[in-house]
């Protein structure tokens, strides 16, 4: 379907297993940015004050470094592999989730019910746990599925550049950075894993603007 490549592989063999790959690594790096993000936000918006202030300063910091360079200095520090550009490019995307928890916790900790809660004498870390996490995930959720498409751009990005897993390894941007020294005789080799790359980061938008859609009217 796809053609083979170089040695004779079949190409599209290698795309659907170098998505495993890939898909893997990209999964880990948004659950990671998730994960940390979320807890800074959370806790910089629920507390508030110096706590805030000292969480955002850092975030702020975090967001003036440009994503690819800061995942570049990260891989740097931590050595090659799929692991390792998981990480990098999760850390690099800690500040969104972080804004966007911290917004939502902030407008959720005025609301009636949380005043009520702590009027009744509710311990606040029951408190965050059942009234303002349930309740601020949404948006910071329908954000993991949107930086989704984007941490493939990223992993594909880096793994192009070589900080991947070491060949043979199939990962798609792996198998565009081998085909392009036959870009001029063998299009297809660059051709069909950027397809492939286009097609998965187009799917995963529209999905995450389906949930936008979803959450905007579930919350009018």
């Amino acid at each position: 379907m796809f053609g083979t490549d170089y040695l004779g592989r079949d190409l599209f063999t290698r795309v659907v297993h170098g998505a495993a790959l890939s898909l893997q690594a990209t999964v880990i790096a948004v659950a990671l940015a998730l994960v940390v993000g979320g807890l800074i936000g959370l806790l910089a918006g629920f507390v508030g004050r110096w706590v805030d202030e000292a969480l955002m300063r850092f975030v702020d910091t975090v967001l003036a470094i440009p994503p690819i360079l800061l995942s570049l200095a990260l891989i740097t520090a931590l050595g090659y592999g799929t692991l390792n550009v998981a990480i990098a490019v999760g850390m690099a995307s800690v500040a969104n989730f972080s804004r966007v928890m911290r917004a939502e916790t902030m407008r959720i900790r005025r609301a009636t019910y949380v005043e009520a809660a702590r009027t009744l004498g509710t311990r606040w870390y029951a408190t965050l746990a059942r009234h303002v996490l349930p309740n601020a995930a949404g948006p910071v959720l329908v954000l993991a599925v949107l930086e989704f498409g984007l941490a493939i751009l990223q992993v594909s990005a880096l793994s192009f550049l070589g900080y991947g897993a070491p060949p043979p390894a199939p990962e798609w941007g792996a198998l565009i950075a081998d085909g392009r020294n036959y870009l001029a005789n063998s299009w297809w080799l660059c051709a069909m894993p950027g397809f492939v790359i286009a097609a998965t980061v187009l799917a995963v938008n529209r999905i995450s603007r389906a949930l936008d859609g979803e959450w905007t009217r579930g919350t009018r």
